[in-house]
Protein backbone atom coordinates (compact mmCIF):
# COMPACT_ATOMS: atom_id res chain seq x y z
CA UNK A 1 0.00 0.00 0.00
CA UNK A 2 2.85 2.32 0.88
CA UNK A 3 4.76 1.84 -2.32
CA UNK A 4 1.98 2.05 -4.27
CA UNK A 5 0.50 5.58 -2.37
CA UNK A 6 4.50 6.64 -3.37
CA UNK A 7 3.62 5.77 -6.59
CA UNK A 8 0.64 7.68 -7.06
CA UNK A 9 2.40 10.91 -5.44
CA UNK A 10 5.26 10.85 -7.72
CA UNK A 11 2.61 10.45 -10.66
CA UNK A 12 1.35 13.80 -9.54
CA UNK A 13 4.35 15.47 -8.99
CA UNK A 14 5.12 14.77 -12.30
CA UNK A 15 2.15 15.42 -14.13
CA UNK A 16 1.33 12.02 -14.98
CA UNK A 17 -2.13 13.09 -14.63
CA UNK A 18 -3.89 9.41 -16.19
CA UNK A 19 -1.36 7.24 -14.33
CA UNK A 20 -1.74 9.24 -11.78
CA UNK A 21 -5.92 8.63 -12.34
CA UNK A 22 -4.74 4.95 -12.70
CA UNK A 23 -2.81 4.94 -9.59
CA UNK A 24 -5.02 6.29 -7.32
CA UNK A 25 -8.06 4.32 -8.16
CA UNK A 26 -6.50 1.23 -7.18
CA UNK A 27 -5.45 2.46 -4.00
CA UNK A 28 -9.13 3.09 -3.45
CA UNK A 29 -10.11 0.18 -4.80
CA UNK A 30 -8.13 -1.39 -2.09
CA UNK A 31 -9.34 1.77 0.70
CA UNK A 32 -12.35 3.51 -0.48
CA UNK A 33 -12.58 5.75 2.45
CA UNK A 34 -8.70 6.63 1.44
CA UNK A 35 -9.39 10.69 1.71
CA UNK A 36 -5.78 11.46 0.21
CA UNK A 37 -6.42 9.17 -2.58
CA UNK A 38 -9.83 10.65 -3.49
CA UNK A 39 -8.46 14.42 -3.52
CA UNK A 40 -5.58 13.27 -5.87
CA UNK A 41 -7.95 11.70 -7.97
CA UNK A 42 -10.62 14.41 -7.91
CA UNK A 43 -7.58 16.75 -8.52
CA UNK A 44 -6.01 14.91 -11.52
CA UNK A 45 -9.55 14.73 -12.76
CA UNK A 46 -9.76 18.56 -13.48
CA UNK A 47 -6.24 18.82 -14.98
CA UNK A 48 -7.59 16.14 -17.65
CA UNK A 49 -10.40 18.56 -17.87
CA UNK A 50 -12.99 15.63 -16.39
CA UNK A 51 -14.70 18.47 -14.38
CA UNK A 52 -17.93 16.17 -13.90
CA UNK A 53 -15.88 12.92 -12.32
CA UNK A 54 -13.83 15.51 -10.53
CA UNK A 55 -16.64 17.16 -8.71
CA UNK A 56 -18.58 13.94 -8.57
CA UNK A 57 -15.19 12.82 -6.55
CA UNK A 58 -14.78 15.53 -4.28
CA UNK A 59 -18.57 15.02 -3.46
CA UNK A 60 -17.28 11.66 -2.07
CA UNK A 61 -14.76 13.22 -0.11
CA UNK A 62 -17.01 15.69 1.46
CA UNK A 63 -19.35 12.62 2.79
CA UNK A 64 -16.58 11.40 4.60
CA UNK A 65 -15.34 14.55 5.67
CA UNK A 66 -17.83 16.93 5.71
CA UNK A 67 -15.08 19.74 6.87
CA UNK A 68 -12.26 18.58 4.50
CA UNK A 69 -10.93 21.70 2.98
CA UNK A 70 -9.28 20.93 0.47
CA UNK A 71 -12.19 19.47 -1.08
CA UNK A 72 -13.67 22.24 0.02
CA UNK A 73 -11.97 25.28 -1.44
CA UNK A 74 -11.49 22.44 -4.94
CA UNK A 75 -15.27 22.07 -5.58
CA UNK A 76 -15.81 26.02 -5.02
CA UNK A 77 -13.60 26.96 -7.77
CA UNK A 78 -14.75 24.44 -10.48
CA UNK A 79 -18.46 25.81 -9.77
CA UNK A 80 -17.37 29.56 -9.80
CA UNK A 81 -14.51 29.68 -12.83
CA UNK A 82 -15.62 29.01 -15.96
CA UNK A 83 -14.92 26.54 -18.59
CA UNK A 84 -12.21 28.67 -20.39
CA UNK A 85 -11.05 30.09 -17.47
CA UNK A 86 -10.65 26.33 -15.94
CA UNK A 87 -9.59 25.42 -19.05
CA UNK A 88 -6.68 28.21 -18.80
CA UNK A 89 -5.79 27.08 -15.66
CA UNK A 90 -4.98 23.31 -16.29
CA UNK A 91 -3.00 23.98 -19.60
CA UNK A 92 -0.41 26.08 -17.35
CA UNK A 93 -0.26 23.32 -14.68
CA UNK A 94 0.26 20.79 -17.93
CA UNK A 95 3.71 22.23 -18.87
CA UNK A 96 4.87 22.98 -15.47
CA UNK A 97 7.50 19.82 -16.13
CA UNK A 98 9.34 22.12 -18.43
CA UNK A 99 9.01 25.29 -16.48
CA UNK A 100 10.61 23.73 -13.40
CA UNK A 101 13.71 22.33 -14.87
CA UNK A 102 16.60 22.76 -11.65
CA UNK A 103 19.74 24.58 -12.05
CA UNK A 104 22.60 24.65 -9.60
CA UNK A 105 23.53 28.13 -8.44
CA UNK A 106 20.68 29.14 -10.91
CA UNK A 107 16.65 28.17 -9.75
CA UNK A 108 15.65 28.37 -6.31
CA UNK A 109 12.09 27.15 -5.00
CA UNK A 110 11.34 30.28 -2.66
CA UNK A 111 8.59 30.31 0.24
CA UNK A 112 6.91 34.25 0.16
CA UNK A 113 6.60 36.00 3.16
CA UNK A 114 3.34 38.69 4.20
CA UNK A 115 1.45 37.17 1.54
CA UNK A 116 -1.83 38.35 0.20
CA UNK A 117 -5.32 37.24 1.75
CA UNK A 118 -6.40 34.04 0.85
CA UNK A 119 -9.03 35.52 -1.72
CA UNK A 120 -6.23 36.24 -3.80
CA UNK A 121 -4.19 32.84 -3.32
CA UNK A 122 -7.25 31.41 -4.45
CA UNK A 123 -6.72 32.56 -8.52
CA UNK A 124 -2.81 31.61 -8.06
CA UNK A 125 -2.18 28.60 -10.80
CA UNK A 126 0.94 26.40 -10.76
CA UNK A 127 3.22 27.65 -13.57
CA UNK A 128 1.63 31.38 -13.60
CA UNK A 129 4.64 33.76 -14.42
CA UNK A 130 5.02 36.46 -11.54
CA UNK A 131 6.72 40.04 -11.14
CA UNK A 132 9.68 40.29 -9.28
CA UNK A 133 9.78 44.08 -8.19
CA UNK A 134 12.78 46.08 -5.95
CA UNK A 135 11.33 48.54 -3.62
CA UNK A 136 11.97 49.79 0.01
CA UNK A 137 15.05 47.20 -0.24
CA UNK A 138 12.44 44.15 -0.24
CA UNK A 139 11.84 42.02 -3.49
CA UNK A 140 8.03 42.63 -3.39
CA UNK A 141 6.60 39.85 -5.53
CA UNK A 142 3.30 40.37 -8.11
CA UNK A 143 0.62 39.09 -10.35
CA UNK A 144 0.87 40.04 -14.03
CA UNK A 145 -1.94 42.99 -13.30
CA UNK A 146 0.60 44.33 -10.01
CA UNK A 147 -1.37 42.65 -7.19
CA UNK A 148 0.83 42.07 -4.61
CA UNK A 149 0.96 38.44 -3.82
CA UNK A 150 4.10 38.58 -1.03
CA UNK A 151 7.27 39.52 -0.31
CA UNK A 152 10.75 37.15 -0.60
CA UNK A 153 12.73 36.40 2.87
CA UNK A 154 14.88 39.66 3.74
CA UNK A 155 18.18 37.50 3.41
CA UNK A 156 18.06 35.95 -0.31
CA UNK A 157 16.16 39.22 -1.40
CA UNK A 158 19.37 41.24 -0.40
CA UNK A 159 21.07 39.48 -2.27
CA UNK A 160 18.97 39.19 -5.37
CA UNK A 161 19.05 42.71 -5.23
CA UNK A 162 22.47 43.30 -5.62
CA UNK A 163 22.42 40.97 -8.69
CA UNK A 164 19.57 42.56 -10.22
CA UNK A 165 20.84 45.87 -10.09
CA UNK A 166 24.42 44.83 -10.77
CA UNK A 167 22.93 43.29 -13.96
CA UNK A 168 21.21 39.88 -13.85
CA UNK A 169 18.04 39.19 -15.12
CA UNK A 170 15.47 36.47 -13.19
CA UNK A 171 12.06 35.30 -14.17
CA UNK A 172 9.77 33.53 -12.08
CA UNK A 173 6.29 32.01 -11.46
CA UNK A 174 4.16 30.35 -8.94
CA UNK A 175 5.42 26.77 -7.90
CA UNK A 176 2.31 26.20 -5.54
CA UNK A 177 -0.14 28.19 -3.27
CA UNK A 178 -2.04 27.02 -0.17
CA UNK A 179 -4.85 28.94 1.59
CA UNK A 180 -1.54 30.92 3.60
CA UNK A 181 0.79 29.72 1.68
CA UNK A 182 2.71 30.07 -2.04
CA UNK A 183 6.13 29.29 -3.11
CA UNK A 184 7.79 30.52 -6.41
CA UNK A 185 10.41 29.06 -8.18
CA UNK A 186 12.73 32.02 -9.47
CA UNK A 187 15.33 31.46 -12.11
CA UNK A 188 18.67 33.29 -13.01
CA UNK A 189 17.95 33.57 -17.21
CA UNK A 190 21.19 36.28 -17.84
CA UNK A 191 23.95 36.34 -15.36
CA UNK A 192 26.34 39.45 -15.77
CA UNK A 193 29.76 39.35 -16.66
CA UNK A 194 31.10 40.76 -13.17
CA UNK A 195 29.01 37.27 -11.37
CA UNK A 196 30.37 35.53 -13.68
CA UNK A 197 31.92 33.14 -10.83
CA UNK A 198 29.11 33.64 -8.10
CA UNK A 199 25.80 31.42 -8.69
CA UNK A 200 22.42 33.05 -7.41
CA UNK A 201 21.38 30.65 -5.38
CA UNK A 202 24.69 29.42 -3.11
CA UNK A 203 24.24 25.86 -2.13
CA UNK A 204 23.93 26.75 1.46
CA UNK A 205 21.55 29.26 1.25
CA UNK A 206 19.21 26.04 -0.49
CA UNK A 207 18.99 24.63 3.04
CA UNK A 208 17.15 28.07 3.91
CA UNK A 209 14.82 28.60 1.64
CA UNK A 210 14.07 25.66 -0.25
CA UNK A 211 10.82 23.85 0.01
CA UNK A 212 11.96 20.71 1.89
CA UNK A 213 10.62 17.43 1.59
CA UNK A 214 7.64 16.22 -0.44
CA UNK A 215 6.02 18.98 -3.07
CA UNK A 216 2.57 19.18 -2.14
CA UNK A 217 0.12 19.76 -4.71
CA UNK A 218 -1.69 22.71 -5.03
CA UNK A 219 -4.80 23.12 -3.46
CA UNK A 220 -7.15 26.44 -3.85
CA UNK A 221 -7.70 28.46 -0.53
CA UNK A 222 -10.77 30.74 -0.53
CA UNK A 223 -10.76 33.66 2.23
CA UNK A 224 -12.82 36.54 2.81
CA UNK A 225 -10.14 39.61 3.03
CA UNK A 226 -9.41 41.51 0.01
CA UNK A 227 -5.71 41.65 -0.21
CA UNK A 228 -5.49 44.01 -3.20
CA UNK A 229 -3.86 47.32 -3.18
CA UNK A 230 -1.92 50.04 -5.96
CA UNK A 231 1.76 49.21 -5.81
CA UNK A 232 4.47 50.98 -7.30
CA UNK A 233 7.88 49.60 -8.57
CA UNK A 234 11.41 51.03 -7.47
CA UNK A 235 11.47 52.89 -11.02
CA UNK A 236 7.86 54.58 -11.35
CA UNK A 237 8.35 55.73 -7.48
Amino acid sequence: MTQLKDKAIQAMLLGEWQNATTLNKKLLSENPKDIDALNRLAYAFTILGKIKDAKSTYRKVLKLDILNQIAIRNIKKLTELGPRQLAKNTASIKYVNNIFLEETGKTKIIYLVNTTAPKIIALLTTGQPVIIAIKRSKIFVLDQSKQYLGVLPDDIGKRLIKLIKGGNIYEACIKSATEHNVSVFIKETKRAARYKNQPSFPQAENQDFSLKGKTNIKDYGIGEEDGSYSFETEEES
